[in-house]
């Protein structure tokens, strides 16, 4: 074990009331790839208002669909990595209370996490943009993976969104809220994956600090948070979350 991973893990002995805030870099490992990232080639050769905007959508959803195609197939086929795993053991073993996750990919909830805030939306549902029905993606999705093809309402043939937030929507209100309420009662908060730079998720780790939790940072790259931690792990989230796990559960018993 090494001495971060230690220091981490007798920070989580002495909590009550974990939580864990995740992005990109927690499902990179599954085989999705990192928005924000260059070499991930997501945003390349596209320009994302024009592709990925909720008013590039209502005039033409084609560009979107065309766009999300080959990642709504990683998508489909990913699995949950040992980080997910990891989280997933803490909150059943350990301090862990819920999983604030910046992804849409659904892979905490797959890896059996119970009480997870996606912020951002996620692919489990789409909505009508026209009569707002809510379909359930299961079918949808692997249809569309399999012919490419836009899904439309059975109802009223209006185009189906998935519920995942675009450019120029808001974030879901209600979760939103969650996530800073559990940001605020925190005694420890575990940041994994994510670059901290999109906001308003950005100021949870803010939020926690201000009540007193004590931060703890796994990413490989620097964050502008990074002088509120107060353990910094720079390793694969893949790595350093199972060895995190496994010492807490081997400390316990």
């Amino acid at each position: 074990m090494t001495p971060l991973i230690e220091t981490a893990v007798q920070i989580l002995q002495q909590s009550r009331h974990a939580i864990a805030l995740t992005g990109a870099g927690i499902s990179t490992p599954s085989g999705i790839p990192d928005f924000r990232s260059p070499e991930s080639g997501v945003w390349e050769n596209v320009d994302p208002i024009q592709v990925a905007s909720i008013y590039a959508f209502k005039q033409d959803p084609a560009p979107f669909y065309q766009w999300i195609h080959p990642l709504a197939r990683i998508i489909l086929n990913a699995r949950p990595n040992p980080a997910h795993l990891a989280l997933a053991d803490l909150e059943q073993h350990g301090p862990l209370h819920s999983v604030i996750t910046q992804n849409i990919d659904l892979l905490h909830g797959k890896a059996g996490s119970q009480k997870v805030y996606e912020v951002h939306g996620h692919m489990r549902q789409a909505t009508c943009m026209h009569c707002h029905a809510v379909y359930s993606m299961e079918t949808i999705l692997p249809n569309f993976v399999e012919t490419g093809n836009i899904p439309f309402c059975p109802v009223c043939s209006g185009a189906l969104k998935p519920n995942v937030i675009l450019f120029g929507e808001v974030l879901p209100a209600k979760i939103m809220q969650d996530a800073q309420r559990e940001a605020l009662a925190c005694d420890v908060m575990i940041v994994a994956g994510s670059s901290l730079e999109v906001s308003p998720v950005n100021e949870l780790p803010h939020l926690a600090k201000q009540t007193g939790a004590r931060l703890i940072f796994i990413n490989f790259g620097e964050t502008h948070l990074d002088y509120l931690a107060d353990v910094i792990i720079r390793a694969d989230v893949a790595d350093a979350l199972p060895a995190i796990a496994a010492a807490f559960r081997h400390v316990g018993t």
